[in-house]
This record gives structure tokens, C-alpha cells and sequence, in this order.
């Protein structure tokens, strides 16, 4: 099955495109969205294991390069394979969610959201980082000093007496979300230029050489940017366990 178009020309225009390599492009939604942090976040360990594999990742954002420049600072995204969008063209083009669309506007379409409503899977997955996971990873590393910018650091090895260690401990993943939460809150103008699209969803495609699509995901609520969200990446499972 080929890619949608919109989804082609689009990668047309980015110069880092290689031929003969596969392609993920992730549709992110607003870059101050916490799917969009989480993502890139679920990313970054594993771009050279993408590298090996050749397939190289695209993240396309709705936003501004001023917000893009401080989403690649705070999550270690590389720079150049992000590129920003002033609205949801593109999203829509590709048949992504718009998210619940409630009467009066954008702010109180999220907060239902957030409250579950018209975003399946929401309640369940904050519900995850509090209750810890089994078959999740660990976040940190019993070593690290965790900061939040809003509660005092702490030893991540608190963790481990809360739940072990070798997976998810509880309130491991919801203390990684309050650090995303306090970056996007103090530099919301910067992340989110324009409000109008706080509601729209994102998606994710796996293109082969041949621009055939070999996946495609589109995520229906907040905190639903994998159909795994105990481990994001689990659909390139296929293609990166050939190179090992």
C-alpha cells in the first residue's frame, strides 16, 4: 500500500531524505503536547539502533522554530529531523484525530480530554504512572538525581524501595510527566504558539525504500501515542531485531 500523498510530498521537501533508507515520520501533535514530549523521549535512546537499521526518523510538529529549537533542548531530539508545521494541514490531510471538539472552543475540549471524555485510554494511562508497570522499563537509573522543577530533588534509588527495580516503579512514569509538565507550563507561549490545535492527535507511519507503508498508527486521545504504551517502539520490533 503506498503512503498517502499528502504524506509524500511533504517528506519531499525535507532534504534529509535518503533513498534506499525507510522512513518513520511521526506526526506529533502541538509540541507542548506531553504525547509529542513522551514520544520524542521514547525516541532518542533507540536513534541509533534506527540508524543500524536504516530507517531514518522525521518528526513533523504543529508550532514554530522558536518552540522546536526548545523542544530539541529539553528532550534531545535532533534538530534537523524536526520540522514544524503552523497548523493542523497536514494532520487533517492524513486523516488524524481533531480530538473531541466541544462546545466553546479548544481549552474546554482538552480538559474533558484530559478528563477521559472523547480520549479513550486517557484515564487508564495516567492511572499506569502512578501504579508503576510491570512490563514496562525503568525510567531512571537508580543513581540519577531526579529534578522536577517543582518538587525537591530526590535519589531515583527511592524508587526502588516503592517497587524493586527492573521495570516501571510506581509513580516512576508520573514523575518523568511532572517534569514535562512543569518545561511545557513555564514556556507555554513558546511551545504553543497558537491554541487553536491543543486538541489535534497525531500519527505514525513507518515507510518502506519504496515509499509502500509497512505501518500506520493514528492515536485517538491524549497519552495514546502507541497502540503500546508500556513500550512505545514495540511495531519496530520486526525490523530492528534484524539487525541484532
Amino acid at each position: 500500500m503506498k503512503a498517502p500523498e499528502a504524506l509524500l510530498r511533504r517528506i519531499g521537501e525535507n532534504p534529509g531524505a535518503d533513498a534506499g533508507f525507510k522512513r518513520l515520520v511521526v506526526l506529533l501533535t502541538q509540541l507542548g503536547d506531553f504525547d509529542s514530549m513522551e514520544y520524542a523521549q521514547a525516541l532518542v535512546p533507540a536513534l541509533p539502533s534506527l540508524e543500524q537499521a536504516g530507517i531514518r526518523p522525521l518528526a513533523i510538529a504543529i508550532g514554530d522554530q522558536a518552540g522546536a529549537d526548545r523542544f530539541c533542548a529539553f528532550t534531545g531530539f535532533p534538530p534537523d529531523s524536526l520540522q514544524v508545521e503552523p497548523d493542523d494541514q497536514l494532520h487533517q490531510a492524513l486523516g488524524l484525530s481533531a480530538g473531541l471538539q466541544a462546545p466553546g472552543g479548544p481549552w474546554p475540549s482538552l480538559l474533558l480530554m484530559c478528563a477521559g471524555i472523547g480520549s479513550p485510554g486517557t484515564l487508564m494511562e495516567v492511572l499506569r504512572g502512578y501504579t508503576g508497570d510491570r512490563s514496562a522499563p525503568q525510567r531512571f537509573g537508580d543513581d540519577e538525581l531526579v529534578k522536577t522543577g517543582v518538587l525537591p530533588s530526590f535519589p531515583a534509588a527511592l524508587f526502588r524501595r516503592a517497587g524493586g527495580a527492573g521495570f516501571q516503579r510506581p509513580f516512576e512514569l508520573a514523575t518523568v510527566r511532572l517534569r514535562n509538565m512543569n518545561e511545557v507550563l513555564r514556556h507555554w507561549g513558546t511551545y504553543v504558539p497558537d491554541d487553536r490545535f491543543i486538541t489535534q492527535r497525531g500519527g505514525t507511519f513507518l515507510l518502506d525504500s519504496d515509499d509502500s507503508l509497512l505501518y500506520v498508527y493514528r492515536d485517538r486521545g491524549i497519552l495514546g501515542f502507541s497502540e503500546t504504551m508500556a513500550r512505545p517502539l514495540t511495531f519496530l520490533d520486526p525490523w530492528l531485531n534484524d539487525v541484532h
